[in-house]
């Protein structure tokens, strides 16, 4: 392609579908079909030149013009209760049903190391020794020390936020970091694995893991699902990077990234439940059995939540990405 004669060939397109777009006044019926058609071809004008004669200048210009005019053409939209419904009622869990691939994995291979590190701290004396002085592990695992008194230690409000910020902050490191590799979804989880593990090595060698796992998985349940989510779905984008597929590589990042940034906002949702069974189920004086028997509750209802509203949602091809008419528009690439 001659850029210069194809530039020459078409500017006074251009400038005439700019010169619509700065109108102020209505337009009429005639310039309105004007302004569309306009706006079709100068799309088809930018993805010529980006295939055949990529000039930069050309290229922004042909960019703004498009996008412009494309805003003119489809108008703007604002959110509803409409969108926030068909969110929560199919986008959000569609997108973590697909995800299952991810997640599930991540969950089964997280509990096992947390078991193993559980094991080796509550075994080896030496390992205990380095982790604090014997009075400071006796004055964590007493009875109403420091693992149990972390739950009542605060107002029960104060304390379900503090709870729904810190997850919330490691489940949004590992949805929005995912992209570098997933390198700080697997610091994130090492953490998880290590911190958990210690507390189960710690409470089972002072022969009070019953308490601990009686504090642990009322909460715990669906806290830790929500995280493994985020880190799965953080570990694919990730992997998008190095391999995404049959589509170009700045098209799989974007719609792997818009689908993390939707599961970021249902997995806040989701770890706000579990700050709240964390703040007032978890340190009550219900009994064990109780407190499990809500966290089991809440932790099935989820999953039923994903595995029948998602796994329908899903097969009737929502991906939790936006809605097509919303997405910008994908212009053809050279082969």
């Amino acid at each position: 392609m001659d850029l210069d004669v194809f530039v020459a060939a078409h500017r006074a397109e251009w400038d005439r579908l700019d010169a619509l777009l700065r109108r102020h006044r209505r337009l009429s019926g005639a310039e309105a079909d004007e302004l569309v058609t306009l706006y079709q071809r100068a799309a088809t004008h930018l993805s010529q030149v980006r295939s055949s004669a990529p000039d930069p200048a050309v290229t922004d210009r042909l960019t703004r013009l498009v996008a412009r005019a494309r805003s003119a053409v489809t108008g703007a939209r604002t959110a509803s209760w409409r969108d926030a419904a068909w969110f929560f009622t199919t986008g959000f869990p569609a997108a973590v049903y697909r995800a299952r691939h991810w997640w599930v994995p991540t969950a089964l291979l997280s509990v096992v190391l947390t078991a193993l590190v559980g094991w080796w701290v509550g075994v080896h004396p030496d390992v205990r020794a380095t982790i604090a002085a014997p009075q400071e592990l006796r004055e964590m695992t007493r009875p109403g020390g420091q693992y149990e008194a972390y739950y009542s230690s605060h107002p029960a409000t104060s304390f379900a936020a503090q709870v729904w910020t810190n997850n919330a902050q490691a489940a949004a490191v590992c949805l929005v970091l995912g992209v570098f590799l997933g390198l700080p979804v697997l610091w994130v989880l090492f953490q998880n694995v290590v911190n958990i593990g210690i507390g189960i090595g710690l409470m089972q060698s002072a022969g009070r893991l019953d308490s601990f796992l009686g504090l642990l998985l009322p909460h715990g349940l669906l806290e830790l699902t929500a995280v493994f989510v985020a880190a799965g779905t953080g570990l694919r984008l990730g992997w998008t990077v190095i391999d995404p597929g049959p589509r170009s590589r700045r098209t799989a990042l974007a719609e792997e990234g818009r689908s993390a940034i939707g599961m970021a906002i249902g997995l806040a949702a989701v770890l706000l439940v579990s700050g709240v069974i964390e703040a007032f189920v978890t340190p009550s004086g219900l009994p064990t059995w109780a407190r499990i028997l809500i966290g089991v509750g809440a932790e099935l209802a989820f999953l039923g939540y994903v595995y029948v509203i998602g796994r329908r949602a899903a097969k009737s091809g929502e991906t939790g990405d936006i809605a097509a008419s919303d997405r910008p528009v994908e212009l053809p690439t050279a082969a």
